[in-house]
């Protein structure tokens, strides 16, 4: 059954469902395990994997319960992928652009550089293709996926010393994911991908020089300000870092459909939940970390302007060695053009006008 049936099917059919008793009596008792790739120090992510799993139990009259655990409980934050492909686990809340080490094609279903803003990435999985593209990936991976979750623009992290120039990422050991890493790798920075578990104490001890994870509510929660004070913005590689449930195959395929339809709809909701929570949380921290000593910082327009034109090289030679991201890209680029234009008319112009004339009247 097409994707979009089953959520259509799930909102007139689960509520019908669970109002009979008798049809409630004589559903099967499931319990799974959901991994998720990060620590339940980060409050936003990890509350994304438990409310799926407490909605998922109200919408199946408590048959059907997911127990969440916290990045390093069963596997670590960035196994999560093989644990469900073995069928360690049941499921997993993750980041797929962790994954790029299996295939670079995984990056753009979570964020590429100067890519889909959140908002933009909805369109792109519902009706720009994006979550069929990604199913067939997933497939390989004995895998299917639902979004679950975006934590809309970030930051672009927190540095030791201040960046001025390009000369300034030379040899600069900094703590990024994805393909973001091959984009500061040709920007002169050696990137290095650390479990958000383990950024604090590395930037610490030095091991690193900079580090960027998400945004102020999760930053905060971090404690970077201490080892690192200067605040970059904007995460131009992460402009809406989208986030997935990760399911075995084999596991989701001997789901009732009625549970097939709580899990779709309990992601779908966690979903703008996640968004929520970051726009509302966000702007709050901003003001204590800056309080606590934070330098906010703008990255220097000759920063961006290379690595915009470095990213559409590198996306054009990894095109060349990758079909299957070639034709991904065939398709989000396109997409991609026609948002920007659309947005930049109506979005954009409406920003640039009001958001600083509220700072003017402060």
């Amino acid at each position: 059954m097409e994707r979009r049936h089953i959520l259509g099917a799930a909102a007139a059919a689960a509520p019908a469902a669970l109002a009979t008793p008798a049809l409630a009596q004589s559903l099967p008792e499931v319990r799974w395990r959901l991994q998720s790739s990060f620590p339940r120090v980060f409050d936003i992510l990890f509350h994304t994997a438990e409310r799926i799993g407490n909605r998922v139990a109200q919408l199946t009259d408590g048959k059907f319960r997911i127990q969440p655990f916290q990045a390093g409980e069963i596997v670590g934050g960035l196994q999560v992928l093989d644990a469900v492909q073995a069928g360690t686990i049941e499921c997993g809340h993750t980041a797929t652009y962790y994954f790029v080490g299996k295939d670079v094609s995984f990056a753009p279903f979570t964020a590429l550089a100067f890519g889909l803003t959140a908002r933009q990435q909805v369109a792109w999985f519902r009706h720009g293709g994006g979550n069929e593209l990604l199913a067939d990936l997933l497939k390989e991976y004995n895998a299917v996926g639902f979004s679950a979750g975006n934590t809309g623009a970030q930051m672009g992290g927190w540095f030791r010393n201040e960046v001025r120039s390009l000369q300034d990422l030379q040899g600069l050991k900094f703590r990024i994911t994805g393909l973001a890493g091959q984009l500061f790798t040709r920007l002169g920075a050696a990137p290095v991908l650390t479990a958000p578990s383990d950024i604090y104490p590395s930037l610490e001890r030095g091991v690193i020089d900079a580090a960027e994870f998400t945004g102020p509510h999760d930053d905060e929660r971090g404690n970077y300000v201490r080892v690192a004070r200067n605040y970059y913005a904007p995460g131009f590689w992460e402009p809406g870092a989208n986030l997935h449930l990760i399911i075995n195959q084999r596991a989701f395929a001997a789901l009732p459909d009625l549970y097939k339809h709580a899990l779709e709809m309990a992601c779908l909701e966690a979903d703008s939940e996640m968004i929520s929570r970051y726009d509302h949380f966000n702007p709050l921290a901003l003001r204590r970390l800056v309080g606590a000593g934070a330098q906010l910082r703008f990255w220097p327009r000759e920063v961006l302007q290379a690595a915009w034109r470095a990213n559409e090289e590198m996306i054009a030679e990894l095109s060349g060695r990758n079909p299957r991201f070639k034709a991904i890209m065939d398709k989000y680029l396109p997409y991609r053009s026609d948002l920007f234009q659309w947005f930049r008319v109506a979005e954009n112009s409406y920003d640039n006008f009001a958001f600083a004339a509220a700072q003017q009247r402060q």
